[in-house]
């Protein structure tokens, strides 16, 4: 019997639009378990400079609810690995954004180590959650 595939990948999903679904989309679609993290309303405001619009339980529930996800486990920062040997997760999806940085041509060879790996999906171009309170802003 073959072993399901666990794959994980996190972010704030606030102002949840098509990117988000893309993202979510493209991981099922290579893992058989997509639990996804979900930063804390704390976290962001930390890594961000600001707090998301709707907080993490509203958000949770918006998670909860699209067909792709079928776990949202509580994202800790900087510990992406540590969270994938939790869920036994054996890959991570990840924005295009970030590939060929140094923080990621690192953790790639961390994950390979372990017998992970990291996906890429493609970013979705024309639409993001900053683009989005921008829009906003600009109808006040």
């Amino acid at each position: 019997m073959k072993e399901k595939v666990i794959g994980y990948t996190a972010g704030v999903f606030d102002l949840f639009h098509v990117g988000h679904v893309n993202l979510l989309k493209f991981a099922k679609q290579h893992c058989d378990v997509l639990v996804v993290g979900l930063v804390s309303d704390e976290e962001s405001l930390q890594r961000k400079g600001k707090k998301p619009i709707y907080p993490y339980e509203q958000r949770k529930q918006i998670l909860e609810a699209c067909r792709y996800v079928d776990k949202v486990y509580p994202h800790r920062a900087c510990e992406d690995l540590a969270i994938c040997n939790e869920l036994n997760a054996t890959v991570q999806f990840v924005g295009s954004d970030w590939k060929g940085t140094e923080l990621y041509n690192k953790m790639e060879k961390e994950y390979a180590a372990q017998g992970k790996k990291i996906l890429y999906t493609e970013y979705t171009q024309g639409i993001s959650s900053t683009q989005v309170r921008a829009k906003l802003s600009d109808k006040k």
